[in-house]
Formats: structure tokens, C-alpha cells, sequence
């Protein structure tokens, strides 16, 4: 699939001008006169710098309509790739002139009525089926132990094309759907006993209130304790949900654990290296009413193996259930979501009357829009049929309809029913459901709410999609949109698995000290930072930039230390003011990109400048060529080397020379941080030299110099690829050619309203891409 970059579209009157006269007149007229002056020392008459040359064609009209030839022209023009900085440059009008040529002649661009492209039909990916059940019915179903990873395209895995579905996968979202309803409306549902859920952060260490249950040293002694208020006298199940972290691979090491409730012992466990998510433990205890102390205990009882690394105990989260007697009783969050009226009635032309409220209010959220009768008619069989069978209750038969329709395709797959969907030159407007569901899966991951549907009801939504976004990003909901987002354009997901050897990185001699000094909880963190910036520029409607220029972030005191900055303390996150540290702030500074674009045991200038060029740019660079060797294996290639010095002999090879040109001073540029994202100032005793030229000619001499130029001289290609990656992410599908008035206007937005994230999520929402759909090609 091919991957198109934009940056400025050209004014709407040159296209007009241009469109005025005829194509192969203009280009001879005022076309060629430009590239011969600019391109063809270089790319014509006989030279074809990069194997690529412009006046070898056999007929102008046919070459006039090449578009793969003219897209490399178009994006390299715009991006100030071409002409090469020490070459002469195109003028301003020149280069308006050549865009919108290309734009309204080959491209053949209508700006009044932008091509919204098509979507292949959706299927929910595990985030979004996930986030789905949990709306819909109240279920904390983890998809990912349950179905495989989603495929990605253009680095997201919402992606239409290349989210398939195997007749494999589709027997696991039958048996999925039974488990789901089963966690909504478990046995009994309707007379559950009473549940209180206590957060492993909420149990603290008496003598070190800072020491939670969220990290407990199998090497330590040591214990967390909460209070909890106890409504009624009895017994009670208490059930403690817990993980081992610190070691990637099998060590001894061992520790007993010991829970007690009100004084009394749940139940103690031998801990061990476990891989496992999310590991239990329950018990019974008699508690009385009132205040009463949860306690976890932990004791070191054997010492890992030389070499080996230690473990830590993770509380997730304590359980506790009761009194067990019966006595009693309250409905489940699923069965308060799913009963809208309480226990059915005992008539049956009443029953019959609820079961039908409750799937029609269930189905339309779950198909995301008004239920035909039929259908509806259908699943109140379910219901009645299941309900008369001997042992069945009501709750029985609706069970079985809502997995049915968890596993119906109207579920499992995006629809939008659209006029002649085989008809590619038909373009419609979407639907107010389609864009309800758009909006809601673009914010907050899930299905839309009541409101949403029923403003789409009442053909009310495009009136008042500026107050819904409004309204949808105040909602927690949308944290998820923060997550997912910055989780693939920033891989910050990858941050807390991406493989490095912390004790070849530090020089340290036993893995056992690199744990020590690289806290595994500091990969976490690094990602908490990056997510918490993202969130806060787009919810105090921050400018863009900032992203990368920002002269603040968000820190605890683990992450701060590491990063060697001072007067942070504790374990939660708080905004730290930068200004004392120039070598910090924004992206480029950030553990997260610094560690998933090194190698394993070394920093990576390539990937860095990469990194840059992809995700903040949209001027990637092309593929490496085949056989490229890593760069230990280049020759002359020195362990006291600086990276510096390795990079000019790695990139002495001709074929490699363009490209590096692009990427090296970018990632030299970030060289003072190491691969786990700590600054220094030499390596191997040299001093670090991170003074750079980018392919277009600016200048800097460190890191803080190149955010600079990034957020400013370069802020128009920032957001121009910020605007390209969300609405990917919106779209679900690539950006193509005809995208670039889309990305021309929200680019425009963006300027007139001082890069606010908010202005961009609205433009993105009120697109023609957005709003708009054609039929399949």
C-alpha cells in the first residue's frame, strides 16, 4: 500500500490559472522553463541522479499523466528535499507554481470537492471489542489473552485493510461472546453478594508511605496495609489478584507472601519467576463490621542465583466479597446496565415487553444504530424460547440473544450502508449513525453512548459536533484515544518490551545491578510521561509544537532521578518545570523515543533520524538498499570509536550517502542520550559532538538547538504529518494523493489557531474524509 506525505497545497487561484490554459501548453509555457533552471542539472539531459530523470519520455501527454512520476517530484518539492539545500532553490511563486501544476494537472484536484476516499469495511480491533464489552455491558475482558494481535498498516492496527478475519478467529469471537455475557450475568446475577474492589496502589508502607503494593522487593522485608469500611458482620471471600515482575528470564528467586483481613489470614503463597498477567489468591475470613485493615506481608526465602536478576511483587487489586450468608444482596454491574427496570416481571406479555426494551436499547448500541423489527423480533424468540425450557430462567434467554449478537458481523464489523457501494465515482454523505460511530470509535475507542445516538436519531449531531467532541474529550473515555494514539505514532507501547541490555548500556558486571539501577517500573513511566504529555496539550488546547519544543514535562521521582534532575519526589506524576534543564523537554528528549529507536546495547542514529523524519516530519526516507552490513560489521570500525566517528565510515558507500544525509544529522543531533534515554556529555572518553546540518539547510549545534528548528522553522511539516497520522488514526484507512487538500486545510487550521490540538481534532471531524464516503474501486 502505498504511503503518500503532503505539505503545502497550493493557492486555489494558481490551480485556476493554471486549469485555464491546457496542460501540455502550460507545462512548455511555465513548467519546463522551472525544471530546466532547477531539476535538470541533476535529473535531465542525459543525468539521473538516484535513477531518476525527467525529459525521457516518448509522449508528453502520457508523461503528463505518469502520477508515480510526478509524486516523487511533488512531495520532495514540498518538503524542501529538492533541490539539494546547497543547490540553487526554487523562488516562492516558482515552487506555487510547479505544486499546483502538478496538483490541478496531473493529480487533477478539485479543492471545492476533495475525494473522501473509501474505507474498507472495519472489523474491531482488540482495543475496540475490549472497550466495546466493557461500555456495553460492564465486563473487564482482556482481549489480549484471548485473541491474536491485529495486523498494522500505516502504523496503526484500526487499519480497514488489513483487518481480516479467519474462520479461526470467528470460532474465538463465539466463544468469546458466551464468556462475556457470563461475566455480565453470572449465576445469580440478580442476588449477587456485595463486592468492594481495593486498588494495589491504595495499600502503602506505614514506615515509608511512599512504598505502595504496587512494587514489593522479593529481597526485602516488607508489608502494605489499607483500611477498608466493612457494612455488615459475616463471613467473606477476599481475593487477591497479584503479578511478579523484574526478570525477563527464569531465576530462583523466592519469597512468601501472607494476606490478612481484619486481623485474620487469608492465605499465604510461595512466589516464584511467573509470567503470567495476573496470578490469585482467595480466601474465607469472618470480618465485622466497621473499619478493617487488609494486610500483605512479604519475606525473602531464597536469593537468586548468581547472575540471575531479582523479582518484586505487584498488587493489582484486592477483592472482597460478602457477607457470604445470603443474607445480603445487590445486582451486578452488568445486570444494573442490563436490567434497565429491575427483575423481569412474572406476566408474560409483560416479560415479553421488557425483553424487547432491553434488546432494543442493547442492540442499537452494540450495531450502532436503530434495530429493525424483524431483528428484534428474532432475538425476543431467544429470549422466550431459552426462558421456557425446564431449569431456564428469563436472564437465561437473554443471555443467549446478547451473544448472539456479540458474535453477529453487525457487531464485529463497522458497517456503513451506503448507495451504490460498487460505484466509485458515487460519493455520499455519511449517515448521522456511521458518524456517531465514527466519532465515538475516533475519541474514545467504543461504541456511542446515548446521546450520540440519539442526537443521530434526530438528525441532530452535525449541529452539534463541536459541544460532542467537547463533551467526549471531558470524558474519561478518552484517555483511551490518548493511549492508542500515542502508543503507535510513538510506539510508546513498545517502550515497556523493546528489547536492551541495561548492564552492556551502564557497563555494569551482573544484570542483577543493571535491575537495580534501571528499575523495570522506569519503563512504564517513561511511557506514562510521553502519554501525559500528549494529554495535556490536547486537553488545556496547547499548540502542537509543544510536543516537541516543550520546556516542561511530567515526571514522578524514580523517572526524575534517572534523568538526573532534582526535587521530584514520589510516586505520582507531577508537571516540572524544564527551563533549568535545556538538554529536556519534548519527545526528542524523552525515554520513550530514545529508547525505542536504539539498538539493544546502543544508541541508533539511523533509527532516531528515522523516527524524526517519519513520525514528526513526513519525509521518510526510502528503504535501505539490500546487504547493507550493521555497523560493527562495516570495517575499520573501532569499539573506542565515537558514534560519530563509526557513522562516517558506515556511510562512505556511495549508495548509502543520500540517504544518510537525511537521517545521521537528526540522529547525531540526539546522540548525548544513551539507549536508555540518560544524557551525558562523552563516550569513551571523547567528547560527544551533536552539531548537525538537515538536508535543508538549517544549522544547530545540540539537541535544544534542533527542537527549535523542528517547532518552528520546520513547524509546517510537523503539522502537516501530525495532521496525516491522526486522521489515519480517525479514518482508519492510509492518506493518498487526493488527500492533500484534507491536509491542506487542516495544516491552515492549524496556523490560524496557533497549532491548538483542538482545532485539529475539530477539522479532522468536519473533513470531507471524515464526513464522506465513495463506493469500492
Amino acid at each position: 500500500m502505498p504511503d503518500f506525505r503532503f505539505t503545502s497545497f497550493a493557492a486555489t487561484c494558481g490551480m485556476i490559472a493554471i486549469a485555464a490554459a491546457g496542460p501540455e501548453e502550460t507545462y512548455k509555457d511555465e513548467i519546463l522553463p522551472i525544471l530546466e533552471d532547477t531539476c535538470f542539472s541533476c535529473h535531465g539531459e542525459g543525468i539521473s541522479k538516484g535513477k531518476f530523470s525527467m525529459d525521457e519520455y516518448q509522449d508528453l501527454s502520457a508523461h503528463l499523466d505518469d502520477r508515480k512520476h510526478w509524486m516523487p517530484v511533488w512531495q520532495n518539492v514540498r518538503s524542501q528535499i529538492m533541490p539539494p539545500s546547497d543547490e540553487d532553490q526554487l523562488s516562492v511563486e516558482q515552487k506555487k507554481k510547479l505544486l499546483a501544476w502538478i496538483e490541478s494537472n496531473v493529480f487533477k484536484l478539485d479543492p471545492d470537492n476533495p475525494d473522501p476516499g473509501r474505507v474498507t469495511i472495519r472489523r474491531l480491533n482488540r482495543n475496540e471489542y475490549q472497550n466495546a464489552v466493557y461500555d456495553l455491558l460492564g465486563v473487564e475482558y482482556d482481549t489480549k489473552e484471548v485473541f491474536p494481535p491485529d495486523d498494522t498498516g500505516y502504523g496503526f492496527d484500526n487499519i480497514g485493510d488489513v483487518l481480516s478475519i479467519s474462520p479461526l478467529l470467528m470460532e474465538k469471537y463465539i466463544a468469546a461472546a458466551d464468556e462475556v455475557v457470563a461475566l455480565a450475568l453470572p449465576e445469580g446475577a440478580a442476588a449477587q453478594v456485595p463486592r468492594i474492589d481495593i486498588e494495589g496502589k491504595d495499600f502503602k508502607n506505614s514506615g515509608d508511605p511512599k512504598s505502595t503494593g504496587l512494587w514489593m522487593p522479593f529481597a526485602k522485608k516488607g508489608e502494605v496495609r489499607t483500611s477498608q469500611e466493612i457494612k455488615w458482620d459475616g463471613d467473606y471471600q477476599v481475593t487477591l489478584e497479584y503479578a511478579i515482575k523484574g526478570a525477563n528470564e527464569a531465576t530462583i528467586h523466592e519469597a512468601l507472601m501472607e494476606v490478612s483481613a481484619g486481623g485474620k489470614k487469608v492465605g499465604e503463597e510461595s512466589l516464584g519467576w511467573d509470567q503470567r498477567r495476573t496470578i490469585q489468591l482467595t480466601g474465607k475470613v469472618p470480618l465485622k463490621k466497621g473499619k478493617q485493615v487488609f494486610e500483605v506481608k512479604l519475606s525473602p526465602s531464597r536469593e537468586p542465583a548468581a547472575g540471575e536478576e531479582e523479582l518484586n511483587l505487584t498488587l493489582q487489586r484486592v477483592i472482597v466479597q460478602g457477607p457470604l450468608g445470603g443474607e445480603q444482596r445487590e445486582y451486578s454491574k452488568g445486570y444494573q446496565m442490563i436490567f434497565v427496570d429491575g427483575p423481569a416481571p412474572e406476566d408474560p406479555a409483560a416479560r415479553d415487553r421488557y425483553a424487547r426494551k432491553i434488546m432494543r436499547s442493547f442492540v442499537s448500541r452494540a450495531f450502532r444504530k436503530p434495530i429493525d423489527n424483524p431483528t428484534i423480533d428474532r432475538l425476543v424468540d431467544i429470549v422466550n424460547e431459552v426462558d421456557r425450557q425446564p431449569g431456564k430462567e428469563f436472564e437465561d434467554g437473554l443471555k443467549q440473544a446478547i451473544a448472539t449478537c456479540l458474535a453477529s458481523p453487525r457487531f464485529l464489523f463497522r458497517v456503513e450502508i451506503q448507495p451504490e457501494p460498487n460505484n466509485p465515482g458515487k460519493i455520499v454523505r455519511l449517515d448521522e449513525y456511521s458518524l456517531a460511530a465514527r466519532l465515538s470509535f475516533f475519541l474514545w475507542n467504543s461504541v456511542p453512548d446515548d446521546e450520540l445516538l440519539s442526537l443521530a436519531f434526530n438528525t441532530k449531531l452535525r449541529a452539534n459536533l463541536h459541544q460532542q467532541i467537547d463533551r467526549m474529550l471531558a470524558d474519561p473515555r478518552s484517555e483511551r484515544l490518548v493511549k492508542n494514539f500515542t502508543g503507535q505514532w510513538l510506539q510508546a507501547r513498545d517502550v515497556e518490551s523493546v528489547p536492551v541490555s541495561a548492564k552492556d548500556i551502564l557497563g555494569l558486571e551482573t544484570n542483577r545491578e543493571a535491575a537495580r539501577a534501571f528499575d523495570v517500573r522506569l519503563r512504564s513511566d517513561m511511557r506514562k510521561e510521553t502519554e501525559m504529555l500528549f494529554d495535556f496539550i490536547l486537553r488545556k488546547d496547547r499548540p502542537a509544537e509543544e510536543l516537541i519544543s516543550a520546556r516542561y514535562s511530567f515526571l514522578n521521582g524514580r523517572l526524575a532521578r534517572f534523568y538526573g534532575i532534582s526535587g521530584v519526589e514520589g510516586e505520582e506524576f507531577q508537571p516540572v518545570d524544564l527551563t533549568e534543564h535545556p538538554e529536556r523537554g519534548g519527545l526528542l528528549t524523552q525515554g520513550t523515543v530514545l529508547m525505542v529507536t536504539s539498538n539493544p546495547t546502543r544508541t541508533s542514529p539511523v533509527k532516531r533520524g528515522l523516527f524524526v523524519l517519519d513520525n514528526l516530519l513526513g519525509t521518510p526516507a526510502p528503504p535501505a538498499p539490500p546487504n547493507v552490513p550493521e555497523l560493527e560489521e562495516a570495517g575499520k570500525i573501532g569499539a573506542s570509536m565515537t558514534m560519530r566517528e563509526k557513522m562516517e565510515i558506515h556511510r562512505k558507500k556511495p549508495d548509502c550517502r543520500g540517504c544518510h544525509a537525511r537521517m545521521d544529522p537528526i540522529g547525531l543531533g540526539m546522540e548525548n542520550f544513551d539507549a536508555l534515554g540518560r544524557f551525558r556529555t562523552d563516550e569513551h572518553g571523547k567528547s560527544i559532538d551533536t552539531g548537525g546540518e538537515l538536508v535543508t539547510g538549517e544549522k544547530f549545534s545540540n539537541v535544544a538547538e534542533l527542537k527549535v528548528i523542528l517547532a518552528d522553522k520546520r513547524r509546517g511539516d510537523f503539522y502537516r504529518c501530525l495532521s496525516e497520522k491522526l486522521l489515519t488514526f480517525a479514518i482508519g484507512r492510509g492518506v493518498e494523493y487526493y488527500d492533500a487538500t484534507t491536509i491542506d486545510q487542516l495544516v491552515e487550521r492549524l496556523e490560524k489557531n496557533d497549532g491548538k490540538m483542538r482545532e485539529l481534532i475539530y477539522g479532522i471531524v468536519e473533513s470531507a474524509p471524515f464526513q464522506k464516503r465513495r463506493g469500492d474501486d
